[in-house]
């Protein structure tokens, strides 16, 4: 037999490029493989031939593909890329070297510390060993992440290995794009070998289905040809929708029919590539690619490559519309099959297709028996992302015509039943696949409804595992609970479990809490504080429905009976953390009784019982947590902690000032304490007396002359500053050095205060030598060095960075910036910002400046927003937020820093880079917090058309003042806006909130950030997003508006004609936008009355309390929560039984509950109307066969479904085998097996013994139609 010959200028016969199925790498029974060495012949052959025989000929050009395939040659890639398996371990030991490098570096910074408190000349070899070791951590850090970041770039970009073909099946394209460039220029310059037919694509894939139609080839002939249509089909997507399927369906039935593992997944492969719509897999099926896959699923797992081109090629039909309705119930019932056969590697996959599935269309699941086998995974730990599985079931449970198909919400019973039965094989992982499922369930308004089936039993459960003393179980439950309640773990947690006590370092809490009180109570503005968090209102109902099956007494019982003191501990912490989270969450008719803890407090108080000593132990520690709590957690110490810091900073002040005003002869006493006096060794000087002197002495100008004139203790400090000194600019940057940047800071700004230190500090050699390494950097300055002191490794290693702080410092006062324009260091700063390879340098140059005055830092930083990199542009406009988010100051000449600061945001607002805009955004966004900030917004006109919805929120934030109001009503945005909302945003809003609330509450981690990461910062996922509504109410204006346009009244009557819609979807998403459009508006106070003049919030608590669709009366809580923030909105709701909680200001928080608790879970069981009954013991009806012996075997088929007849069946089929018996070689008896393996349950060994009866040419005999005389046959069998 001739072989075909290599295709001119299309992908070659022998190719293993990018995406591609690897050839056989070993001999099959059809013949060898292919050497590399031929490949390649191959490949080289296909671009270099001159002339090309036409179309159909044959060549023996191929004949030399009988030698084995080298796999040592493909153990790398053409550049030495490792494998898949190779890359991750490399990235694993760099990770493993990062960590272990790190911890080393701690510990070095940590015996700095110690040694510095050392005397030096002891210290002095140790100290230099460490700095020297600290040195080369740092740069062993630096260059692993510099590494990392290059193999997991390399990973991702390089081919893979094909040494793992079973598990990695494609590679990247890389290499097949490069050769086809290298092959295009080639044929430029000759244009006769630029053949038009050559170079089309059908004649290319005729030529290859010409070429598939040749037989007895050895395998990876036919998977090369397979993987050059694939390429095709990528290269051409629309070449596959002029197919001639009476061609290219045979030579794939053929394929598909091939003894060779390999040749059977490539076919699956190219038929995938080559589906189009639901008419394509009609046509597909028609070859009868159902059986082809059930016997490739049922095969053994060495055949995994064909297995796992199948179970790809089944999940393809769920990618095309409608596709779902082509699969049949055979294929489904062996994905079934799949997924419960325990050493299948293929279990997860064909577990996720079923979920899937079960989305799309849910009969077809439970027709195959899917319902129980998505059930055990949740909870048998075989699943890696349980929690993946309840979405799809939830979705079935939220509408009721769709509740019919399950069995009462038990679906979810094997995750709770994990806690309870703790002597159970696997128990630690399957406590850790249950816990994911049940938080799921509590993380969702589905699945807390599921929770309350049957008076809330998994919920009683959970409870009841607190009362189990199996450790693993306890602690499984405390870590469950800790998530649900979404319990912040605390940075003295970790100590207080393991033993230590809260006083012993409540005073380094109280110090942070000090620092940071100051910067909270500024950046939190009426604005913040009245976010609509919609997770905590979530978490109020978790809570209330925990704590009503009896969370707190099973707790009490937990510490009491806890198995380790550690666990005790803990659960000392949870106990306080529930009732701290109760009294922020729940109402105050809730909370009486639940704080005061009576079964606690009555074994306290009885001192005739044994159990009173460990009552009061519990009293004690719970009201040393709280009280640490209380402390840790600014939102409820804003009072105590202003006063606090209040205090703290008078003490400091008054410390200050006796310290300035110490006579002389203290203050000389202080300065030979120091050391600075008596040697220049820095090392040996006391630098906490330093530092004082400093903030204190120094301030006083006749001791700042004593410093300065008679004595070298300044001129000392100074010239330990030098850059050629050596000494700061040589030190390390360890946290313990940062103590001299630290002084740096502060004597420059000492000095500035008086006229004396300004002209001490101008004359000073520090200055001037750091004014000539700045110079280092600039190209017009004329000077240079070998070793620049600003170089990038001396700026990470070292303290040189320290000096732009100095010069921010500088930069704040106008005779700093005199001296710095005396040196024409200001000139300098302007060309370090043009240098286009020093990002590092820019960054630490324009995040130390100083921009409150209106100089030359402010151009700076303008130029560097203009000029700069897009990281620096965006780098540059973080920066502004500082200044912007501080109060306008009208009356300050020539505008603050607030003014200036808005203006450059509202001119980046116009950058070429979207990235850009949407910081400006963002930080704009925050700005307008402030009324007056806002109106300056709005004064500046920005126009954010070009922007489209980016700059959708900020315009929003302009309608809440009268000012931006008719700015916008200019601009005929409002009334534009208002129809868009009306006509259609409202419904899309629906899906944002509840994808942001799903996400809040999905707890994914968020993306690491490097320092020139042009992410944006977290989002505000959980909180209600902006609403055009909401906004419009804000003013009276909007509200006239509003009530003229007469939108309210339309939401309201489509609440009220709709409210009890549990059907038609798009209906209940109608009702659900116009439910949070009268939330938002009745959340603002001049929009609440729009709520008195309709009877909708009654509707809207109907729902909330009757609503049969799980979702819809979320939303309506949600709502009602929103209408209970206005003052109108609290009133309706107490009228309708509904109880809010308010703060100590007596301001509503948004969080309600029905004072009859019971109504919000008020739901009618699951009603089966009689087809899920069906459908279980439904058959495909009796079949037959006219043949007794063939009606024997399928009697016996029948009966191996039946696990007390399997045994019996077995050997009855057994027999029919050894006898020979004619039906197995029927195709009409397959076909019937075939039904009866679509009706029945059966498992994988089951499947594959009834396959492995019939011989196999009877598969060919039905795939390809030859057998003549099955008409007659099937008609006597009755389906």
């Amino acid at each position: 037999m001739t072989q075909p010959n290599p295709r001119a200028n299309g992908p070659p016969a022998g190719a293993t490029q990018s995406n591609v199925l690897i050839p056989p790498s070993r001999s099959t029974k059809d013949g060898g493989s292919l050497s590399a060495a031929s490949l390649l012949t191959a490949k080289q052959a296909s671009y270099i031939r001159q002339v090309q025989p036409p179309p159909g000929s044959f060549t023996s050009d191929l004949k030399s593909f009988s030698s084995r395939l080298d796999l040592n040659a493909y153990e790398g890639t053409e550049d030495g890329a490792l494998s898949p398996a190779a890359s991750e371990q490399k990235q694993q030991e760099y990770r493993q070297e990062i960590e272990k490098q790190t911890r080393l570096k701690a510990g070095t910074e940590n015996l700095l510390e110690a040694l510095s408190t050392q005397k030096a000349k002891k210290a002095k070899d140790q100290r230099l060993a460490a700095e020297s070791q600290l040195n080369a951590s740092n740069r062993k850090i630096a260059q692993l992440k510099i590494d990392l970041e290059a193999e997991i770039q390399r990973s991702k970009e390089q081919p893979m290995s094909p040494k793992g073909r079973l598990s990695q099946l494609f590679r990247p394209s890389l290499e097949r794009a490069r050769i086809d460039a290298e092959r295009t220029q080639m044929h430029a310059g000759t244009p006769e070998q630029q053949d038009p037919e050559l170079e089309s694509p059908t004649y290319i894939l005729a030529e290859i289905l010409q070429a598939l139609e040749v037989e007895d080839m050895q395998p990876d002939y036919y998977v090369n040809q397979a993987n050059d249509l694939v390429e095709l089909f990528r290269r051409h997507p629309t070449l596959k929708y002029d197919l001639a399927w009476s061609i290219f369906g045979l030579r794939m039935q053929v394929m598909l029919l091939s003894d060779s593992r390999e040749v059977v997944a490539a076919g699956y492969r190219v038929i995938r590539y080559a589906i189009t719509n639901r008419k394509s897999l009609q046509t597909i099926r028609a070859l009868h690619t159902d059986v082809l896959v059930i016997l490739s699923l049922v095969k053994e797992s060495k055949a995994r490559v064909e297995r796992e081109q199948a179970i790809k090629f089944v999940r393809s039909f769920l990618d095309v519309r409608n596709g779902i309705q082509e699969i049949h119930p055979a294929v489904a019932r062996i994905l079934v099959a799949v997924a419960d056969h325990s050493d299948d590697q293929l279990r997860s996959i064909a577990i996720l297709t079923l979920a899937e599935m079960l989305l799309k269309d849910p009969m077809l699941v439970v027709k195959a028996g899917g319902i129980s086998v998505l059930s055990e995974a949740m909870g048998s730990g075989v699943y890696h992302a349980p929690e993946t599985l309840i979405g799809p079931l939830l979705h079935l449970v939220d509408l009721p015509a769709r509740r019919g198909v399950l069995r009462s919400g038990f679906e979810f019973s094997s995750a709770f039943a994990t806690f309870t039965e703790p002597h159970i094989p696997h128990l630690e992982e399957r406590l850790v696949a249950s816990s994911r499922v049940i938080a799921g369930m509590f993380k969702s308004w589905s699945g807390l409804m599921t929770l309350s089936l049957h008076d809330f039993l998994p919920v009683r459960s959970v409870v009841s595992s607190l009362y189990v003393t199996d450790f693993r179980v306890r602690t499984a439950t405390l870590d469950l609970l800790a998530d649900i309640l979404r319990l912040e773990k605390r940075s003295w947690s970790t100590p207080f479990i393991g033993g230590r006590r809260l006083t012993t370092y409540a005073r380094v809490g109280n110090l942070k809490l000090e620092n940071d009180a100051s910067q909270q109570r500024k950046q939190e503005t009426d604005n913040d504080r009245q976010k609509r968090n919609l997770v905590q209102h979530f978490i109020a109902v978790a809570l209330a429905v925990l704590l009503r099956h009896g969370l707190l007494s099973a707790l009490l019982h937990a510490e009491h009976d806890a198995p380790t003191e550690a666990l005790r501990r803990r659960t000392n912490l949870i106990i306080a953390e529930v009732l701290k989270k109760a009294s922020e969450l729940l109402p105050t008719s809730w909370n009486a009784q639940l704080q005061a803890m009576p079964d606690l407090f009555n074994h306290a108080v009885k001192f005739d019982i044994e159990d009173r000593h460990t009552a009061v132990s519990t009293v004690y520690q719970v009201d040393k947590v709280n009280l640490k709590l209380w402390r840790s957690d600014p939102s409820t110490t804003t009072t105590k902690t202003y006063e606090e810091s209040e205090g703290a900073r008078a003490r400091s002040a008054s410390k200050t000032q006796a310290t300035s005003e110490m006579d002389e002869v203290q203050f000389r006493a202080r300065m030979l304490e120091t050391g600075v006096l008596n040697t220049v060794n820095y090392l040996k000087w006391d630098w906490n007396i330093i530092q004082e002197l400093i903030d204190g002495p120094l301030t006083n100008p006749k001791l700042l002359h004593e410093a300065v004139e008679k004595s070298k203790f300044v001129h000392r400090l100074l010239k330990f500053l030098r850059p050629f000194q050596f000494r700061f600019s040589d030190a390390s940057n360890t946290k313990a050095n940062q103590r001299y940047v630290k002084m740096s800071c502060t004597l420059v700004k000492t000095l500035l205060q008086t006229p004396e230190g300004a002209n001490f500090l101008v004359n000073n050699k520090a200055i001037r030598q750091l004014a000539e390494c700045l110079a280092q950097l600039d190209s017009e300055s004329g000077i240079t060095s070998k070793n620049p002191l600003f170089s990038p490794d001396r700026l990470s290693d070292t303290l040189v960075g320290g000096y732009f702080a100095m010069l921010g410092i500088m930069c704040s006062d106008s005779k700093g910036l005199q001296i710095l324009e005396r040196w024409h260091i200001i000139n300098m700063f302007y060309h370090i910002v043009e240098l286009k390879s020093r990002d590092d340098l820019i960054k630490c140059l324009l995040t130390s400046l100083d921009y409150t005055l209106d100089s030359h830092p402010r151009i700076i930083l303008s130029k560097a927003m203009i000029a700069g990199s897009k990281h620096m542009r965006i780098m540059a406009t973080r920066i502004l937020r500082k200044y912007a988010i501080e109060p306008v100051e009208p009356l300050t000449p020539g505008g603050g820093p607030s003014e200036w600061a808005i203006k450059l945001l509202v001119s980046q607002l116009y950058d070429p880079e979207i990235a850009v805009c949407e910081v400006a955004i963002r930080i704009l966004e925050e700005t307008c917090n402030d009324i007056r900030s806002l109106e300056y917004v709005v004064k500046c006109r920005p126009a954010l058309d070009h922007l489209g919805e980016i700059g959708a929120p900020l315009l929003l934030r302009f309608l809440s003042t009268s000012v931006g109001y008719h700015y916008l009503d200019g601009l005929d945005y409002i009334t534009r806006e208002m129809d868009d909302w009306f006509l259609g945003r409202n419904d899309s809003y629906v899906t944002v909130v509840e994808a942001s609330l799903a996400r809040a509450l999905a707890d994914l981690p968020e993306k690491s950030q490097t320092s020139f990461d042009d992410t944006l910062g977290p989002q505000d996922f959980g909180y209600v997003p902006p609403h055009f509504y909401r906004e419009l109410t804000r003013t009276a204006e909007g509200c006239e508006l509003l009530k003229a346009k007469g939108h309210f009244e339309e939401f309201t009557a489509t609440i009220q004609d709709f409210a009890m819609e549990d059907e038609d979807p798009e209906t209940i998403l109608k009702v659900k936008g116009c439910l949070w459009a009268v939330g938002n508006v009745g959340s603002m106070e001049l929009g609440a009355p729009f709520l008195e003049h309709s009877d909708v919030v009654r509707c809207i608590v109907q729902i909330a309390e009757d609503s049969q669709v799980m979702t819809l009366r979320g939303t309506a809580f949600f709502v009602l929560g929103l209408i209970s923030r206005s003052l109108h909105g609290q009133e309706i709701l107490a009228e309708y039984g509904w109880d809010g909680t308010v703060n100590v200001m007596g301001e509503s928080l948004g969080y309600v509950l029905p004072i009859d608790f019971e109504k919000l879970f008020s739901l009618q069981p699951f009603v089966n109307d009689g087809s899920n009954s069906t459908i279980m013991h439904s058959r495909a009806g009796a079949v037959t066969d006219v043949e007794p012996q063939n009606q024997h075997i399928l009697d016996s088929i029948t009966k191996l479904g039946n696990t007390v007849l399997t045994n019996k069946a077995l050997s009855e089929l057994n027999g029919f085998k050894q006898k020979k018996a004619p039906g197995f070689e029927s195709p009409a008896l397959f076909r019937k097996v075939m039904v009866l393996l679509a009706s029945h349950a059966y498992r994988i060994p089951q499947y594959r013994f009834v396959i492995d009866l019939f011989d196999k040419r009877v598969l060919r005999r039905i795939v390809l139609e030859e057998d003549e005389d099955s008409e007659g046959t099937e008609s006597s069998s009755e389906d």
